[in-house]
C-alpha cells in the first residue's frame, strides 16, 4: 500500500479527500462547541435543537444534490471537478472563519450547508475515479485506504475542532488551501463520452441513479448493506457521549477514547481486507463480518455491565479490566465494519459501466443519508421510550444479521 500512497495515481487523491474530511469535521465541531458552550450556554433544549438542526442541514445536500453530483462526475473530468470543489472550499472556510469570529449563527449554518454541498459533489469523485487510475488488483487497497483515511480524518477533525474552538477558522482556511494544492496533482480522469449533456434536474437525476442501482440485484444489495453500515456507525458514534456520561459515569475524554478505538478499528479493517481477499473484488467475507459485528456488540453489552463503578476520567477508566474489554469490543466491531464495507464499495465500482460509475456511488450516498437519518431517529425514539442505550446499540448491530441471506447472493 505504501507504493499507492507515494504514487501520483493515488497519493494526491488520498491527501485531498483526507484533508476535506478533516476540514468538514474541524469546522462542524468548532461550530457545535461555539453553540453549546457560548451562544446557547445554559439553555440545554435550545443547544440540543440547534445541534440536531446542524446535523440535518449538513446531510440534506446529500439527499438533494447527490444525483446531480454523480451525473457531473460521470460526464466531466473527475480531476477537474475535484479541483473546482477544493477551490470553492477555500471561500467557504473563509466565510466560516468570519462566522466563528462573529458568533453569527445564520452565517455558520449557511457555511455548514455549503460544506455539505462540497462533500456531496466530491463524494462520487473520490470512489469513482479509482478504477480509472488503479489496476484491478489495487482497487480494494485503494478503496480501503480512502475509507480508512476518512474515518481517521473525521476523528482528528473532531478532536482538533474541540481543542481549537473559536480559533479553528484560520486553521480551516489553511487546510482548504493545502487541499486545493494537492488536488492540482490528481491525474486527469476524463469521462467515457466527452461532451455528454448533464441533466440539471435534481429530482430526475437522483431518481434515475437510484432506480439504476436498485434494478440490479447485486448493486441493490451492495447499496442497502453499505447504507446499513453507515447508519450503524452514525448510531454508535452518536451515542458514545450519552452512553459514557449517563450510563458509565465517565467524562467526555472517555467518549473521545471510544471514538478513537472505533475510528482506528474501521481504518484497520478497511486496509486489511484487501490483503485478506488478495486484492480480489469479492463479498465472501461480508456475511462473516456482519456476524463479527453482532458478536462484538453482544460482548460489549456484557463488558459495559461488568464495569465495577463510575468510569471517571481516562486514567481511572483504564485501571479496570472491563474498560479494556469495552475498548477491545469497539475495536473488533469496527474492524469487522471495515471488512464488511470496503468490498461492497468494490462491487459498486466494478459492477457498473464506466459512464455510470459515479452515479452508482451517488445513488448509494442518497440511500446512505436516508438510512443514517432513519436509523438515528429510530434509535432515538427507542431510547426516549426507556430502552437502555447499550441494548439499543446491540439491537442495531444484530439487525445486520438480517442482511446475510442477501449478501450471500452477491456474485463474486
Amino acid at each position: 500500500m505504501r507504493h499507492l500512497l507515494l504514487s501520483r495515481r493515488f497519493g494526491p487523491l488520498f491527501a485531498t479527500q483526507f484533508l476535506g474530511a478533516f476540514n468538514d469535521n474541524l469546522f462542524k465541531t468548532a461550530m457545535l462547541f461555539l453553540i453549546v458552550f457560548h451562544i446557547m450556554a445554559g439553555d440545554e433544549v435550545a443547544s440540543a435543537t440547534l445541534v440536531t438542526a446542524a446535523t440535518g442541514l449538513f446531510v440534506l445536500p446529500f439527499v438533494l444534490f447527490s444525483g446531480l453530483a454523480g451525473d457531473i462526475a460521470d460526464k466531466r473530468d473527475k480531476a477537474t471537478v475535484a479541483r473546482f470543489v477544493k477551490l470553492a472550499e477555500i471561500a467557504f472556510m473563509g466565510l466560516g472563519a468570519v462566522g466563528l469570529w462573529l458568533g453569527s449563527l445564520p452565517l455558520l449554518f449557511f457555511v455548514l450547508a455549503l460544506m455539505g454541498v462540497h462533500s456531496t459533489i466530491f463524494g462520487p469523485v473520490k470512489y469513482a475515479i479509482l478504477p480509472q487510475h488503479l489496476a484491478e488488483d489495487e482497487l480494494l487497497d485503494g478503496t480501503g485506504l480512502v475509507e480508512g483515511g476518512t474515518f481517521v480524518a473525521i476523528l482528528l477533525g473532531q478532536i482538533a475542532g474541540g481543542l481549537l474552538g473559536l480559533t479553528a477558522g484560520p486553521v480551516a482556511i489553511g487546510v482548504a488551501l493545502l487541499g486545493a494544492l494537492t488536488a492540482q496533482f490528481i491525474p486527469p480522469a476524463p469521462p467515457e463520452y466527452p461532451g455528454a449533456r448533464i441533466d440539471w434536474n435534481l429530482w430526475r437525476s437522483s431518481l434515475r441513479a437510484v432506480v439504476a442501482n436498485f434494478s440490479t440485484p447485486t448493486l441493490r444489495t451492495a447499496t442497502i448493506a453499505i447504507s446499513w453500515f453507515w447508519a450503524l456507525g452514525a448510531i454508535w458514534t452518536g451515542q458514545f457521549v450519552p452512553l459514557v456520561r449517563n450510563i458509565l459515569g465517565g467524562t467526555e475524554t472517555v467518549a473521545t477514547l471510544f471514538l478513537a478505538a472505533f475510528s482506528i478499528g474501521i481504518a484497520v479493517g478497511s486496509v486489511a481486507v484487501g490483503r485478506l481477499l488478495a486484492g480480489r473484488i469479492s463479498a465472501r467475507l461480508t456475511p462473516w463480518a456482519a456476524v463479527g459485528m453482532a458478536v462484538g456488540a453482544v460482548d460489549f453489552w456484557f463488558a459495559v455491565h461488568g464495569l465495577p463503578g463510575p468510569a471517571g476520567g481516562v486514567a481511572d477508566f483504564l485501571r479496570t479490566p472491563a474498560a479494556w474489554r469495552i475498548l477491545a469490543d469497539l475495536f473488533v466491531i469496527a474492524v469487522a465494519g471495515g471488512i464488511f464495507s470496503v468490498p461492497l464499495y468494490g462491487v459498486l465500482q466494478t459492477g457498473t459501466a464506466p459512464d455510470h460509475r459515479a452515479s452508482a456511488i451517488a445513488a448509494n450516498n442518497i440511500i446512505n443519508s436516508a438510512f443514517q437519518v432513519g436509523g438515528v431517529l429510530v434509535i432515538g425514539a427507542a431510547i426516549a421510550r426507556g430502552v437502555e442505550i447499550p441494548v439499543a446499540l446491540v439491537g442495531a448491530a444484530l439487525s445486520g444479521l438480517l442482511l446475510i441471506p442477501m449478501l450471500r447472493g452477491i456474485r463474486s
